[in-house]
């Protein structure tokens, strides 16, 4: 599932987020390029901005890439990611047993990675998501004073931590039945999941973490979309 439902307001662009070009190519494609070259998707299912269901169904009107056979269907998504997400599950296939959701923004994200999360999955763990290790000092606060300057609360151990990207992978039962839980989150941006794993945990499921990749990075301010201007350098061609 690819997750392209997303504003471009952060990134200064009148267009949804996932339209907005790198290199001359849109987000969403890049990104569909990297699922479609890791070889082991069935399907994608794109969640889109509801007003803009016919021009992304143009744009993948050929398949997910130009030459792939992967299929691709549009859907509307909603008010928040947990909600797009929620609508991309309802319109998978009876079939599909593992689903992989991954973020447009992250249209760098090599096939590899794609791969080993959806190994890791059928390989017996339910809830997988690929992550990088924290170099900075992570602090926890507290409340603003009335000059907004905040309390440290603690210094977190970061050797714990982890930056967490996507694609994330799941048993689609299990994605299913965390979504059901979590639904009343859904419509409001202010309380629901930032990602899947999150409703996994909130079920009590254990989540594995697999070893990210820089190229994984999000897209969602001008500065970011300069560094992939960079990076892309080292991207392999779109598919023919």
């Amino acid at each position: 599932m690819l997750t392209a439902a997303g504003s471009g307001s952060r990134l200064g662009h009148a267009v949804p987020k996932a339209l907005v070009e790198l290199a001359g190519v849109p987000l969403v494609v890049r990104a569909a390029q990297g699922l479609a070259l890791a070889r082991c998707l069935s399907a994608v299912v794109v969640t889109v901005p509801p007003l803009e269901v016919g021009g992304f169904q143009a744009l993948f009107a050929g398949g997910l890439v130009p030459g792939s056979d992967l299929p691709a269907t549009v859907v509307a998504g909603g008010a928040t990611r947990q909600a797009s997400v929620a609508a991309g599950i309802a319109a998978l296939a009876d079939d599909v047993d593992v689903v992989l959701v991954h973020d447009a923004a992250r249209c760098l994200t090599p096939p590899g990675l794609v791969r080993a999360v959806e190994a890791a999955v059928r390989g017996g763990h339910r809830a997988v998501v690929p992550a990088l290790a924290v170099t900075d000092t992570v602090k926890e606060v507290g409340e603003p004073d009335a000059s907004g300057a905040r309390p440290v609360r603690a210094t977190l151990e970061r050797t714990r931590l982890r930056a967490v990207q996507t694609p994330q992978g799941f048993d689609r039962a299990l994605l299913a039945a965390a979504h059901a839980a979590g639904a009343a989150l859904a419509a409001d941006e202010s309380v629901a999941a930032s990602d899947d794993a999150g409703l996994v945990e909130a079920l009590g499921e254990p989540v594995w973490v697999v070893p990210g990749d820089e190229r994984a990075m999000k897209i969602t301010t001008p500065r970011d979309l300069a560094l992939a201007h960079i990076l892309v350098e080292d991207i392999p061609p779109l598919l023919p």
